[in-house]
């Protein structure tokens, strides 16, 4: 077996393999490129050497046994024999379902959500999307301080597991999407600095020093991230890639990174014959993330739409605070901005930012399945004081409008793990840190951060307590009570509808129409023959619908929240309170 590493700053390198010392040479023909030919098995434990210093891991490490401190493993991807024959799934069409492996049950193994995914695939999910599965410090954590970035978190299950639980995903049409971060690793177990100018002070983000993607030594730093990258899509047959932060990636050359991780990936997909779409989370508010690379864009498949989110949220709780003042003086008129042009911000000011932001969508060129559009996610939860979800404020008929937006709308939808069913779980911030003095700086940084923004300190969870992440846990007995029972009939009901009704996955953004009130609190959307309208006011309206499009008529009900009867031949609709409904013409 070759074990090889990048150390161009090492006068030597060696290898020690299952606790035995054996030097290592240069490569001729990569310059800063160390390797050794050893006999070694699946489990092997492994490590680097530099310059006569302490045994570290390897940066391209497979596995962790003993966590990101300890030594690498030897892995045997040939050795799991898998049972799903998998064609893929591709993005138009699909239902994304954002889920944490650490509190998708109380167990946090893949071995126990995967127990759990005959949930998803009833409720009528195509695709779920892991949270990063990196290796991190502890044993619970979000984990988007992962350091290891080929390897799987040894809590969880290892490689092992993550193939256990993608094979039975698949078993059930289930894809799965992982979430990878390239933006910034993790303080504690990074080593990566010791190998190789990893990082680069040219340019800083709110991590710290910039991941090396165009600085002096950034080949070898991109192909690193590449090479990860499309290990995963390749050995733990992963359906695609959503990017975390991908504007926090400072970039500079002709040739951006994400440019050559679109093409990579694109040709991995031709040779796999099954699509792998990457899905970037960007605040930018570019069209040009997802324009084709050919077109002189980035290439990237999908990009969330926060623009969405934050006009949705003003829309049902009234919050103005932080970035959501610039949404919330008239949230409908920007929520049916969204709807139709994708973004907010598309060259708008920003009081938030205090500039102008963003660039306008081009509707008749960009498929609305290139936005994804959500009312929750793990940041606009976690990253609350509390970790509040939407149902610790709001009533079940207006969860209910919130998963109309959402499901009927034009984006790719995403839910967050137990939205379906309205949980009361809070989803709060928890790390699990082995260093002590970063474990208080976690601790006491969040505290001041949330007491500056008028919160008293005690309140705050503390992230290292072991019962913030218990409480963050789903409860599974939540969905067979009410009210819970019965908005999780509603999401079925919804995403049935969705997947039956061609309007509703219609990718053009041009031919969405919309009218709104926002003193009146109500909303109504076109989308071919179908009109979806809520009303997130306390009391009735009746809202001017109109007549059919092709004839004359009362039009039908397809789905409600609570019983209503079809616009009379005035076209007006009678909506109770808090409450929503899909109709079709005729």
């Amino acid at each position: 077996m070759l074990f090889e590493v990048w150390a161009p700053d090492a006068g030597s390198a060696g290898l020690r393999l299952a606790g035995e010392p054996m030097p290592m040479e240069p490569d001729p023909d990569r310059p800063g490129w160390w390797t050794a030919e050893a006999e070694a098995a699946d489990g092997d434990r492994y490590g680097f050497v530099l310059d006569d210093g302490p045994v570290r891991p390897d940066p391209r490490s497979r596995r962790q046994p003993d966590g990101p401190d300890g030594e690498s493993a030897v892995v045997d991807h040939d050795a799991y024999t898998w049972r799903s024959d998998w064609a893929g799934r591709g993005l138009p069409g699909a239902v994304l379902y954002e889920l944490h492996i650490g509190t998708y049950t109380d167990e946090g193994t893949f071995d126990a959500a995967a127990a759990r995914l005959g949930h998803l695939a009833e409720l009528g999910i195509t695709h779920v999307s892991l949270m990063p599965v990196c290796p991190f410090p502890g044993v619970h954590g979000w984990g988007y301080e992962g350091v290891s970035l080929w390897a799987v978190h040894e809590p969880y299950g290892g490689p092992e597991g993550l193939k256990r639980f993608v094979d039975t995903a698949h078993g059930l049409g289930l894809a799965v999407v992982l979430d990878v971060v390239h933006n910034h690793l993790g303080p504690s177990g990074n080593y990566l600095p010791l190998f190789g100018p990893y990082f680069t002070e040219t340019h800083h983000t709110p991590w710290g020093a910039a991941v090396n993607l165009d600085a002096p030594g950034s080949d070898e730093v991109r192909a690193f991230l590449l090479g990860s990258a499309l290990a995963w899509l390749r050995d733990y047959r992963l359906d695609g890639l959503r990017l975390d932060a991908v504007h926090a990636l400072a970039d500079t050359r002709a040739l951006t990174f994400l440019e050559e991780l679109s093409a990579a990936t694109d040709a991995l997909a031709a040779e796999l014959g099954r699509p792998l779409p990457l899905i970037a989370e960007s605040d930018l508010c570019d069209p040009r993330t997802t324009t084709p690379r050919e077109e002189g864009g980035l290439g990237l498949h999908a990009q969330w739409n926060d623009d969405f989110h934050h006009c949705l949220h003003t829309a049902l709780t009234g919050e103005t605070q932080g970035y959501y003042a610039d949404f919330a003086a008239a949230p409908l008129a920007g929520l049916a901005k969204t709807m139709t042009s994708a973004f907010f911000h598309n060259g708008t000011y920003s009081s938030f930012r205090g500039r102008t932001h963003g660039r306008p969508v081009d509707p008749g060129r960009t498929a609305a399945h290139r936005f994804v559009g959500y009312a929750q996610t793990h940041d606009q939860i976690g990253n609350r004081a509390l970790g509040d979800r939407l149902s610790a404020s709001l009533s079940p008929g207006l969860l209910a409008c919130a998963a109309a937006l959402v499901l009927t709308g034009p984006f790719t939808p995403m839910l967050f793990m137990g939205e379906e069913w309205g949980a009361r779980t809070p989803w709060q911030f928890f790390t699990d840190h082995t260093d002590p003095e970063l474990a208080e700086a976690v601790r006491t940084g969040r505290r001041r951060e949330f007491g500056a923004h008028g919160w008293a300190q005690e309140d705050i969870p503390d992230p290292q307590d072991p019962a913030t992440r218990a409480r963050s846990c789903l409860d599974w007995d939540e969905p067979r009570r009410e009210p819970h029972a019965r908005l999780l009939a509603w999401y079925r009901e919804l995403i049935a509808l969705r997947r039956a009704l061609p309007d509703l996955g219609d990718p053009d953004l041009a031919s969405v129409r919309t009218a709104y009130d926002d003193g009146a609190r109500r909303l109504a959307v076109r989308r071919g023959d179908l009109r979806i309208a809520v009303n997130l006011d306390a009391k009735p309206a009746a809202i001017p619908l109109g007549n059919g499009r092709h004839r004359a008529g009362p039009g039908r009900v397809l789905a409600a929240w609570l019983p209503v009867d079809p616009p009379g031949p005035d076209g007006m609709l009678h909506l109770p309170a808090e409450s929503c409904v899909v109709l079709a013409d005729g």
